[in-house]
């Protein structure tokens, strides 16, 4: 069960789609000047679930081994981002990266480097959109690259009674005329969603207020 605490009502889930949107916007115009080509990024959807929940929602649609970038943020509210694909994805990626130059080997051995670059975009430009617009500010670390299931990027501890919460965002990802999608998870303790929320509320109270 989530929180009630925590638990984003419809204007909230609202409010945070449009930022995140935003964010994603910004990191494809900064895809677009890396990869010199058309790239769409949308959110059609974002929820807060389980660290279990969001494993096992991204192992019902990707059978195949994930690629995870993962960058942890700390400021008003503090955790840990990942920006996931399915394998065959990223290879993909890599691809649209490097304008289709690479034999398949390069493809592998530059995979690193590009997915690297990829999620520091897209996740730099997500968070700091979030907390541009909620008026505050984050601290970012250097980008890792992981590779495992959803149980492994989500560290799932069985043992431990304790369950972090996700915030679970689904990525559409066109580059021409590829297809990759993604997702990308922020990972948060109750009490950096519970502040996320009260600043999702002030940010509402503020558009609301601007209107009126």
């Amino acid at each position: 069960m989530i929180p009630e605490s925590v638990a984003l009502g419809e204007l909230e889930r609202d409010a945070l789609t449009e930022i995140v949107n935003i964010g994603v916007s910004r990191a494809a115009s900064s895809l677009r000047k890396m990869i010199g080509d058309h790239v769409t990024l949308s959110v059609p959807s974002i929820d807060v679930v389980s660290q279990r929940r969001a494993a096992r929602l991204i192992s019902e649609r990707e059978v195949a081994e994930l690629v995870a970038v993962r960058q942890d943020f700390s400021g008003p509210f503090s955790g840990r981002a990942l920006l996931i694909f399915p394998e065959s994805n990223s290879l993909e990626l890599v691809r649209a990266v490097t304008g289709d130059t690479l034999s398949a080997q390069e493809v592998v051995d530059m995979e690193h480097e590009a997915l690297t670059e990829t999620g520091n975009v897209i996740l730099n430009s997500c968070l700091a959109t979030m907390a541009n617009m909620l008026k505050r500010s984050l601290i970012m670390t250097i980008p890792e690259v992981l590779r495992g299931n959803g149980a492994l990027l989500f560290e799932i501890d069985e043992s431990s009674e304790v369950e972090g919460l996700v915030l679970f965002l689904y990525i559409d990802f066109a580059v021409r005329k590829r297809d990759i999608r993604g997702y990308i998870a922020m990972i948060m303790d109750i009490p950096s969603l519970e502040v996320l929320k009260e600043l999702l509320d002030e940010f509402i109270a503020r558009i609301v207020g601007t209107d009126g």
